[in-house]
């Protein structure tokens, strides 16, 4: 949590502390109760209770999300570059050497910016001398230096992606790349060690809280054994396996996640590099907006098998550091007091029990006034966020403390926007008849034990005490469901009266147009006639039967052929009489001669 928020809890702690002591006649300092309570809490080195808050604490200080892990790592590159930077962005250099030491800075940059190599080794040195000159020669450097201080920094890392791009193309083609690691084929070897380490860890320690959690059943139906173990704090080691198992849950999926990308960009870079082959062939020069964009982007993906080296390497280092936090189960529970303890008693993994229930369901008549959602009734089910991280409320308050995992197919209950689920469908009928009552009963239990605050994901009920890492996604807790029905609706296509002004236009030359066809309108004189024919016409209509196609065939074919009439009248132009007078000359042939 953050610092504030730490400092105010401690201060409320010690000053309760210093005014009991007041009450029972013993006036102490605040000083003397703070150094006295962590001394004696941090000093027990037989408390499963304490390391599973140190272990929650270690986990909150030094775990965030993808994200922001890379986040930190890129700010962390560019404060230990960016002196670096400021040297070749501030030089003003004008003679030859100067000119010849601020190159060399550059190279510099570029080798420590990109990660592949170390600018002290001169073949590395040599190799990404020649890349840079190829696309940025030594005679440009006066153009650099009249750029703004942005400009300097913005090509700085334009050149630093495109010489990384070079020198990876150049080491696909066996003609360079010296001193790069082959990152995704030592991610294809470390990712599986890494997921195999966590999965080994991971059914150890279910395998140990299994066997707590039988031992515990045991003892919450027989008093007096629950007497005998009180002693061996079997509880508190139950809550240090659960966490320890979450922690290695979370990390897992981070692996898993890492596995995923990486396995996408091995596909990028290889479809990187065979359409840069392809561009490039046997020619002797290609025009560098082909080529540049191909060589930025492999740098973006090589950045990027980078960046998943470093987040594996973090998950790893952060799993390592958690194992210490384990130290109190050996020591209390050596295998032959297991052995004794789990004598006549059936281990039973988180599995097994959710089998054991999976048919007895919640019975939706039984209830009118609490709402319980399904597999089947709800769309996002899965992704609800339960409550007590999914152990059984009812049971963990009847048995001072029991950690069994809920059966979200007996049905989840809604209560107060929260979501419960439980082991068995009696456990779901007794919480819902007084819920409050057990929820009372959990939060009074989780002041004495402080683990359980993060372990159950209490942070609700002791809103100061939610972990920092946690801060931003407040909003997680109020996940509401999507609940599943058949419905209809129907709705007006238009539910008020359209606006639109058709004869609008905005065009100023259609404006025109029409301008001028209504001033030649003006001019216009429309005419009209009539006849006795067409005088009071109107539309007739009869009935007819439709025409049909008749053919006949006879046992001969003939044909025949008749002359065109062919008359012509002379005479009609006219001549230099008055009186027209026409000639008619016949000009058919006879039908023999057709």
């Amino acid at each position: 949590m953050p610092p504030t928020q730490a400092e105010s809890v401690i201060k409320n702690i010690i000053r309760e502390i210093g005014q009991e002591c007041a009450a029972h006649g013993e006036i102490v300092s605040e000083t003397l109760v703070a150094f006295m309570l962590c001394v004696s809490r941090l000093l027990d080195s037989k408390n499963p209770s304490l390391d599973t808050i140190k272990m929650q604490v270690y986990f909150d200080m030094n775990y965030t999300s993808r994200g922001e892990f890379l986040e930190e790592h890129h700010r962390v590159i560019e404060s230990r570059l960016s002196s670096v930077s400021r040297e070749i962005t501030d030089n003003r250099a004008c003679v030859r050497e100067e000119l010849e030491s601020l190159y060399r800075k550059i190279v510099s940059y570029v080798l420590l910016r990109s990660g592949l190599g170390s600018p002290t080794d001169i073949k590395i040195v040599r190799e990404a001398t020649a890349a840079l000159q190829s696309v940025f020669p030594p005679v440009e450097l006066g153009t650099f230096l009249t750029l703004s201080k942005k400009d300097k920094e913005r090509q700085l890392k334009e050149l630093t992606m495109i010489v990384t791009g070079i020198r990876l193309f150049n080491r696909d083609c066996g003609k360079g790349g010296e001193g790069i690691d082959d990152l995704p084929a030592i991610l294809q070897e470390a990712i599986p060690v890494s997921t195999q380490h966590v999965d080994s860890q991971l059914e150890a320690v279910q395998d140990q809280a299994y066997r707590y959690t039988a031992i515990l059943e045991k003892a919450a139906k027989n008093p007096l054994l629950s007497q005998e173990l009180q002693p061996y704090m079997l509880k508190e080691a139950l809550y240090n396996a659960r966490q320890y198992e979450i922690f290695l849950q979370i990390i897992l999926s981070d692996i898993i996640t890492c596995a995923r990308e990486v396995e996408m960009m091995i596909k990028q870079l290889g479809a990187q590099l065979e359409q840069l082959k392809m561009t490039v062939k046997s020619k002797t020069a290609v025009p560098t907006s082909q080529v540049f964009p191909i060589f930025i982007a492999l740098s973006n993906v090589w950045t990027s098998f980078q960046d998943e080296t470093v987040l594996i390497s973090i998950l790893s280092n952060l799993m390592t550091h958690l194992e210490p936090f384990l130290g109190a189960h050996e020591l209390f529970f050596p295998e032959k007091v297991m052995q004794d303890l789990l004598d006549g008693v059936t281990v039973k993994t988180d599995m097994y029990r959710m089998k054991e229930h999976m048919e007895d369901r919640v019975n939706l008549a039984d209830f009118r006034k609490l709402e319980w959602l399904f597999p089947e009734t709800t769309a996002n089910f899965d992704k609800l966020l339960i409550q007590y991280r999914g152990f059984c409320p009812y049971t963990f308050a009847t048995t001072d403390g029991l950690l069994l995992p809920g059966n979200p197919a007996i049905g989840i209950l809604k209560y107060k926007e929260k979501y419960y689920t439980f082991n068995t469908r009696d456990a779901a009928y007794s919480f819902a008849e007084n819920p409050e009552n057990y929820i009372d009963i959990i939060r009074e239990k989780a002041k004495k034990n402080a683990e359980l605050i993060q372990l159950l994901e209490l942070h609700q009920q002791f809103e100061t005490l939610i972990p920092y890492s946690q801060m931003k996604d407040v909003n997680k807790h109020y996940t509401k469901p999507i609940t599943k029905c058949e419905s209809s609706t129907q709705t007006d296509t238009h539910l008020l009266p359209p606006t639109i002004v058709r004869s609008y236009e905005w065009n100023e030359w259609e404006l025109r147009r029409q301008a001028i066809k209504l001033a030649n309108l003006r001019q216009k004189v429309t005419h009209s006639v009539q006849t006795d024919l067409s005088h009071m016409r109107r539309e007739n209509c009869s009935q007819v039967y439709p025409s049909k196609d008749a053919s006949t065939q006879s046992m001969t074919e003939g044909s025949s052929r008749v002359p065109r009439p062919q008359i012509y009248i002379a005479g009609l132009r006219g001549g230099k009489t008055k009186t027209t007078r026409g000639v008619k000359v016949n000009l058919t042939r006879a039908v023999d001669e057709t």
